[in-house]
């Protein structure tokens, strides 16, 4: 009995052996049955939107169990808290991460260049193209100058860049360097792009070993790339993606309404509403509507500029124009408070965003069109204010002597009658016979009897 129990033993052991092999999960072998690729589409500058968006593509990803994900780039750039935020969501990622520059004409210009490079496996699809990465100033619209320029170069002779200046530059050449050695890939290329703005078309880059592949679309991307070894979140995987489907991620309501609500032009627009609706709800207390939706307006406005780089002189010069227009309306003077408050008020709306960053500017057709309602708003008042001055004051017997009114019993010739006359009812006198009803007009007074004549 003792040896046939060992014998079953030993063969329940191999059957439970073979079904734990079969139900374990590949390692580095094929994809399992339902596997798929997600896509996270980001398009336009980098901000907040931008940043949440890769970061909840990715929580949802690894949860829904995706083989890999593809960061469809195509972006100017922009924000570079939002990029390395961007960075740090892909650095941190379970899945591999594949940086895919595309459709064909798309860029990833700026901090998207950061960000390709932050991806395990860069790619391109042709006629795209990548690089000007120079970190912008904060004080306007010109890039970071090069940190020690040669001597024979057109800036000879003039002052050197200040600290600030240089800390950024190095700070930013120094994070795309480690990007390029962290994935292998053209480090000194990274630098110029960060020192020279150089730019690179998909075939250069490919040739310089920016990226690792071009493929003309998403899924032969993941042909390419089947069989490559990456090392993720501390392990070695090989890939097996070839023939997956791939399934979109597109961003949630909130990354939608915060991409809504931190466009620079609406953000302005809300904050000029919210203004607005306050001060005329000051104006006319007990209307509601003004006051209830320019709080919210402000409010979210305001929430708007706290997540965008906002000049404060800027917002400073916006309020003193508002401020100097509200005082022209109630208390009218020959124009000077006014127009001064209109170019207070264009040129900080015009320096409200920092100068630079792609993508973060107000509309300058917007800013004119307000400008020129406020010119236009300002000329009818002065004109209003010029027509009353010269107007001739009517008060008591001047202006009963202009009044008209209506009969309101028959009145013989030479005879007396009542009237009513502005609101109020009066003996009058009239020359002609009129009938109840008839219009007549004031032509001199006597006491308290009007004498009137048809209207």
């Amino acid at each position: 009995m003792k040896p046939r129990l060992g014998m079953w033993a030993g063969a329940l052991g191999v059957v439970l052996l073979a079904l734990s092999t079969l139900a374990a999960p590949p390692a580095g072998g094929a994809p399992a049955a339902g596997a798929f690729v997600a896509r996270i589409d980001l398009q336009g500058p980098i901000g907040p939107a931008a940043a949440e968006y890769v970061d909840d593509g990715l929580q949802r990803a690894s949860r829904d169990g995706a083989s890999a994900v593809i960061v469809q780039l195509d972006t100017p750039g922009g924000l570079s808290d939002s990029m390395r935020q961007i960075i740090a969501s892909l650095l941190a990622a379970r899945q591999p991460v594949l940086g895919y520059v595309a459709p064909p004409g798309a860029r990833a210009a700026s901090a998207g260049t950061y960000i390709l490079y932050a991806c395990p496996i860069a790619a391109m699809a042709p006629a795209t193209h990548l690089g000007a990465a120079t970190p912008v100033s904060l004080g306007g619209d010109n890039p970071l100058p090069i940190a020690n320029p040669p001597a024979s170069s057109a800036t000879a002779g003039k002052p050197a860049a200040d600290a600030e200046a240089t800390k950024v530059l190095n700070d930013a050449i120094a994070s795309i360097r480690s990007l390029a050695q962290l994935n292998g890939r053209n480090a000194e290329w990274a630098e110029q792009a960060v020192r020279g703005a150089a730019t690179l078309t998909a075939d250069e880059a490919l040739q310089k070993h920016v990226i690792d592949l071009i493929a003309p679309a998403g899924h032969a991307l993941l042909a390419a790339v089947d069989g490559r070894h990456l090392r993720v979140a501390g392990q070695e995987l090989t890939l097996h993606l070839a023939g997956l489907p791939i399934r979109d991620y597109p961003p949630n309501w909130r990354t939608r309404f915060l991409g809504i609500v931190t466009h620079p032009t609406l953000a302005y627009l809300l904050l000029l509403a919210g203004v607005w609706g306050l001060v005329l709800e000051a104006l006319h207390p007990g209307v509601l509507l003004p006051g209830v939706a320019g709080a919210i307006c402000l409010l979210v406005g305001l929430y708007a500029l706290q997540l965008l780089p906002v000049n404060y002189v800027g917002l400073a010069l916006m309020v003193l124009g508002m401020g100097l227009m509200l005082t022209e309306a109630l208390m009218p003077s020959v124009g000077a408070i006014g127009i001064g408050g209109v170019v207070a008020f264009v040129i900080g709306s015009i320096m409200l965003f920092k100068a630079g960053v792609p993508g973060y500017a107000v509309n300058l057709g917007v800013i004119g069109g307000i400008g020129a309602s406020g010119m236009l708003l300002l000329a009818l008042l002065l004109r209003l204010v010029t027509r009353s001055r010269r107007a001739r004051p009517f008060n008591g017997d001047n202006q009963l002597l202009l009044s008209t009114g209506e009969l309101i019993q028959p009145v013989g010739a030479g005879g007396e009658g009542w009237a009513r006359i502005g609101g109020e009812q009066w003996r009058v006198h009239c020359d002609r016979a009129l009938p109840a009803g008839a219009r007549v007009r004031v032509v001199g007074r006597e006491g308290l009897l009007l004498r009137v004549t048809p209207a």
